[in-house]
């Protein structure tokens, strides 16, 4: 079973280069973030017509993260609980019946938390305690499980062009990499990493600065797997060629394979 996960910023602004890939590459499951439109705006006939099945969290112009499957999907949720006071669109949930190969998984678009001195600074570390009760929850399981999505996390000083210029960006601050290394020690395999010892790989390039022409980029999308899915792990890759498509999205997809 192949799984993607694409912070695709916006489907309406993306969509001929979504189906593209699609068509290409073919995934099972793809978990989309930043899709930036409520559910009954979703071109979800366009995407069934590729063999998928859409489960859709959706939010006007902000946020917004879906699943697609060439399998039927159950046991469909949206929202992380945790803050009824929280209603941005960016957890979603399902299970993907696939008989032998089924899994549970995740589509994840984590806060940004910039500026780092607001009010978005305390929320994206709230909701990354959030993420971890509700990933400790999906352990106790034993289900093979997949939560792919926008960290917004730079794990490492390698995982960036120049660690100097993020040293006080939410995305690399110490908190925000000791929060997700406490979602890791759970027991979640970070699927690319374990299969990769190469360093500045990245999986987004601002739109800003010739950012994508220098490859000044950072590795902030991501795989997290349970013990039962990593067993079944046998490839994980980042997908560079649609970042370099006409109208591109500054993120680019990355999937891994699993094993029946």
């Amino acid at each position: 079973m192949k799984i993607a996960t694409w912070n695709v910023n916006s489907i309406k602004a993306r969509m001929p280069n979504v189906l593209d890939w699609l068509a290409e590459a073919t995934p099972d499951v793809v978990l989309l973030q930043e899709i930036k439109t409520v559910e009954e705006n979703f071109p979800a006939m366009e995407i069934e017509e590729l063999g998928y099945n859409c489960a859709v969290h959706g939010q006007k112009s902000y946020n917004g993260v879906a699943i697609l499957s060439k399998h039927p999907l159950s046991e469909v949720s949206m929202g992380l609980a945790g803050d009824k006071n929280d209603n941005q669109a960016r957890y979603a949930e399902a299970w993907v019946e696939a008989g032998d190969d089924s899994v549970r998984v995740a589509s994840i678009y984590l806060p940004n938390g910039n500026p780092v001195g607001s009010e978005k600074y305390p929320y994206k570390l709230k909701w990354m305690d959030r993420l971890t009760k509700r990933a400790s929850a999906l352990l106790a399981s034993e289900e093979p499980v997949v939560l792919g999505g926008d960290y917004n996390v730079i794990p490492a000083d390698t995982d960036c062009y120049d660690p100097a210029a993020w040293a006080n960006d939410a995305l690399f601050k110490p908190e925000t990499r000791a929060k997700f290394r406490t979602l890791l020690n759970l027991g979640y395999t970070e699927a690319w990493r374990t299969l990769h010892n190469e360093t500045h790989v990245y999986s987004f390039w601002d739109y800003q600065k010739g950012a994508w022409q220098k490859d000044n980029g950072i590795r902030i999308d991501h795989l997290l797997l349970s013990p039962k899915a990593a067993d079944r792990l046998a490839a994980c890759e980042i997908d560079r060629a649609p970042r370099g498509k006409t109208k591109a999205s500054d993120h680019t997809p990355v999937w891994c394979e699993l094993r029946a």
